[in-house]
């Protein structure tokens, strides 16, 4: 949608009502979206990174692993495999292991600590790109409201023609359109980026939870005693 705005002001003479000329004629709300659509930008590529880095190992793999070693009665050996380990997942099995035998509300205790704290990490900032969206869009309706206040402004003054008036007039609403073009092509975006994120954050809060439940019964249940 940018670059269809983009082309369609350079590609614009110079009164023709362009994305550049409506730049030129009232920057200030079109300046605000620019700068919102760099943060969104930062913000999906950063979230993007975030939760497919650190949260795309294979969970069921790991606590199977996990599982042959504790039901062998190796648990110093698994916890060594989460040894320098910091990715999420593991810091959760590194919290259960190193608490094996202090009992079953410890283990859980340490669990869900870790796990807790791992949600406020994956949902960090997902939510910030729905208040972005309304911000785009309100500002790019307000740039729309002044720069039609500014263009009826204009065709007020006296001494123009009919010729001079509709000409201002056409390019004055199509300037101010590029207001509300902007505000929602990056809204849409925003949105579709909201989904896609908190989709996958589900979908990973999902899986550290299954595998903190799985681990901990192993602990609890499933390890063999003595």
């Amino acid at each position: 949608m940018f670059l269809v705005l983009l082309e369609g002001g350079q590609s614009a003479s110079s009164g023709s009502g362009g994305l550049m000329e409506a730049f030129r004629e009232n920057p200030t709300f079109l300046s605000i979206n620019l700068v919102v659509s760099a943060i969104v930008a930062a913000l999906i590529v950063n979230r993007t990174i975030h939760q497919f880095k650190n949260y795309s190992i294979n969970a069921h793999e790991l606590i199977s692993q996990i599982s042959t070693l504790v039901r062998a009665g190796n648990i110093d050996r698994a916890i060594a495999q989460t040894k320098g380990l910091e990715l999420p997942l593991y810091r959760i099995v590194r919290a259960g292991l190193t608490n094996a035998n202090k009992g079953e509300d410890k283990i859980e205790a340490e669990m869900s600590s870790v796990y807790d704290e791992l949600k406020g990490e994956i949902d960090r900032h997902v939510t910030e790109l729905f208040a972005l969206a309304n911000i785009a869009t309100l500002t790019g309706l307000l740039g729309t409201v002044f720069g039609l206040i500014h263009t009826f402004g204009s065709i007020s003054r006296p001494g123009l023609s009919a010729a001079e008036k509709s000409n201002l007039l056409a390019n004055g609403i199509a300037e101010a359109m590029y207001n509300t073009a902007f505000g929602l092509g990056i809204a849409v975006i925003c949105m579709t980026a909201f989904m896609l994120l908190s989709f996958n954050a589900k979908k990973i809060r999902h899986e550290l939870e299954g595998a903190k439940d799985r681990l901990f019964t192993l602990l609890t249940l499933d390890r063999p005693q003595g």
